[in-house]
């Protein structure tokens, strides 16, 4: 999935080769005038992230459902199913990566003897979870498979914005890494939060619990700030200093893809790119002929 300006395209790889393309018009919500306002930009683009996302899965989803059951197509995967799946993702992700480090350090603060030192045990701890969960579902084929299609979606997207026209051989020529992906936005939230939640030292614990829920969305929105600043500012010592653990970090989230995934990746972009320009696309790439 690539986000244009105003719209978004999709491409999936269905089972006969072929590669289904959807284009949608982004809702006004996230490219109307609150998306220049600090802070609450960074709240409009996790939400957009999460819907756009639901989406996303939602129809390639239901696509290889066609695949695999073509007289169930028209019923589809329903949407509370989706929305179900990633309530329970929420739930599990908030408390792994935030409750449990939290139980952890607030376990040892006796031992460590500072409200502060165990704020930060809490947050090496929420970073060790973090590449620990990372590198375990990268031994997963499904993932790594994943993992390869983010590679072939960061490549083209270098590509477009070196101006050069959108097929293998150029697309080839970039790495798998970019600034402004999700992966950055991830580290640079465990560290915005040892920041933020170290100015509430010594709440009772159950304060303590309620504030890594309630605060999520101001962090969040405080991270965006940061990972943007660094992205207007890439050759300034904190850009420098922002962007360069995002992208090592990439290395476990991004895989060298294959060629028929860097063709999905460049049909979701021109899919996008098409939208904005007010033009359709096919629905339908037939599979290439042997």
């Amino acid at each position: 999935m690539i986000r244009g300006r105003e719209n978004f395209g999709l491409a999936v790889r269905r089972l006969d080769g072929s590669i289904e393309q959807y284009q949608e018009a982004l809702s006004s919500i996230y490219n109307g005038r609150p998306r220049r306002w600090p802070l609450i930009r960074g709240f409009l683009t996790l939400l957009e992230t999460l819907i756009l996302g639901i989406k996303a899965l939602q129809l390639s989803a239901n696509m290889a459902a066609m695949d695999q059951a073509p007289e169930e197509s028209e019923k589809g995967i329903p949407g509370w199913v989706m929305v179900s799946t990633l309530g329970i993702s929420l739930v599990f992700g908030i408390g792994l990566f935030f409750i449990t480090p939290l139980m952890i350090a607030w376990a040892l603060e006796p031992v460590l003897g500072s409200a502060l030192l165990s704020e930060i045990v809490e947050g090496v701890v929420r970073l060790f979870f973090l590449l620990a969960y990372i590198t375990l579902i990268s031994l997963l084929p499904d993932v790594r498979r994943v993992f390869a299609y983010h590679g072939a979606e960061h490549m083209t997207v270098h590509a477009h914005e070196a101006g050069l026209p959108l097929n293998l051989e150029n697309v080839r020529k970039f790495g798998t890494p970019h600034p402004r992906c999700g992966t950055a936005f991830l580290l640079t939230v465990v560290v915005v939060s040892v920041v933020v939640f170290a100015l509430l030292l010594g709440p009772p614990l159950e304060w303590r619990i309620a504030s890594r829920i309630l605060l999520l969305p101001v962090i969040a929105a405080v991270s965006y700030e940061v990972i943007r600043f660094s992205g207007t500012h890439p050759h300034s010592w904190f850009g420098n200093m922002v962007a360069k653990p995002g992208l090592w970090l990439q290395k476990l989230t991004t895989r060298q893809p294959d060629d028929q995934q860097i063709e999905v990746a460049i049909r979701a972009m021109e899919t996008a790119i098409a939208a904005d320009l007010g033009e359709t696309v096919p629905t339908l790439i037939p599979a290439a002929e042997d």
